[in-house]
């Protein structure tokens, strides 16, 4: 017994052979017989012809880039940086893309650029200011170089995440060690400079009461010769041998009440 299949049955399985559909965050390309037709099709349902074409999807959305490297420091030591780059294609520049580099763009284009960019900036830092340093700091400059690397290959970087810096213990000890004898040495230049500042203000103290000092006995010795002044003035005016006294008309004019 022979079982007939309707037309419409085959016509339908054909139909969804030669289907394809591009989702949301997805952008198509259509090749025939190995080139690439038209412009890129946009989310949605798309007919071809199984047997001479294929629709080719190039995700648009934004994905992860995540790299565990060997980095070098500024003084030639290696640490090691986990650190991911965000990143999406741009529609309009999916066709470029797929022409130029095929379907493993990131391995080819985005994570070499990334690496090489991640190492050249590290190499401008010492081990120590690599942990020292605001971590957004490095990603800004991180974000900044692959973003001018990859834009104009058909790449747009969402974020750099530089996860985490480690190193072999003995290099991060005497890293460690180096920063606590630089911390003590800032300590101990702020202690002295207190003490400069300290001295110097009691100087001026010093020299202030000094000033305060000989201002009084300079006024107690012209008191002195004033006092004077007036003794001798008293003996001479009653002296019975004195009759003219000739003054500088600065002394006090004295008067006896002795006749």
């Amino acid at each position: 017994m022979k079982i007939q299949v309707p037309a419409a049955a085959i016509l339908l399985s054909a139909l969804l052979v030669s289907c394809a559909i591009v989702r949301p965050g997805e952008v198509g390309l259509k090749q025939t017989l190995g080139k690439l037709n038209g412009e890129s099709l946009s989310q949605g349902a798309f007919v071809f012809n199984p047997f001479v074409s294929t629709i080719i999807k190039i995700p648009t959305r934004t994905v992860e880039a995540y790299n565990g490297l060997d980095v070098p420091t500024r003084e030639g030591l290696t640490v090691k940086a986990e650190i991911a780059l965000l990143y999406h294609v741009k529609p309009e520049s999916a066709k470029h893309i797929y022409t130029s580099y095929g379907t493993n763009y990131q391995e080819v284009i985005v994570e070499s650029n990334f690496r090489a960019v991640v190492r050249h900036i590290s190499a401008s830092y010492l081990a120590k200011e690599l942990f020292a340093v605001d971590r957004k700091k490095i990603e800004k400059e991180i974000y900044d170089e692959i973003s001018g690397s990859i834009w104009d290959k058909g790449f747009v970087v969402d974020a750099v995440l530089l996860k985490s810096i480690t190193m072999p213990p003995q290099i991060f000890q005497a890293v460690e060690n180096k920063l606590k004898s630089e911390q003590e040495a800032l300590q101990m230049e702020f202690i002295i400079a207190k003490q400069k500042k300290e001295a110097e203000r009691m100087q001026i103290e010093a020299e202030a009461i000094k000033a305060y000092n000989r201002t009084i006995a300079e006024s107690l010795n012209e008191m002195m010769i004033r006092w004077n002044s007036i003794q001798a003035m008293k003996g001479l005016i009653t002296s019975p041998n004195a009759k003219v006294i000739i003054t500088d008309g600065k002394s006090p004019m004295m008067l006896s009440d002795q006749k």
